[in-house]
C-alpha cells in the first residue's frame, strides 16, 4: 500500500522531532543517545530522499543537533 507523500513527509518530520526530544532527555540524564541519533540520521535521509524523488515543494526541516 502506497501512502500519500504529504502524509509520509509529516510522519517523518514528527518522528525526527520526537527523537530529538528523546536525545535531549537522554543527554540531560547523562545516558547514551547514540541509537536515537542514528535513527534521526536515518529518518532525515529518508525525508530527503522522499522530498527529492517526489519533487515535493515543501521546505526542508531545520537541522537540530
Amino acid at each position: 500500500m502506497d501512502t500519500d507523500p504529504t502524509f509520509k513527509l509529516a510522519e517523518l518530520r514528527s518522528q525526527i522531532a520526537e527523537l530529538g526530544r528523546s536525545v535531549r532527555q537522554l543527554q540531560k540524564a547523562g545516558m547514551d543517545s547514540t541509537s536515537a541519533q542514528l535513527l534521526i540520521a536515518r529518518n532525515r535521509g529518508a525525508l530527503e530522499r522522499l522530498m527529492n524523488s517526489d519533487g515535493a515543494t515543501t521546505t526542508s526541516p531545520a537541522r537540530r543537533g
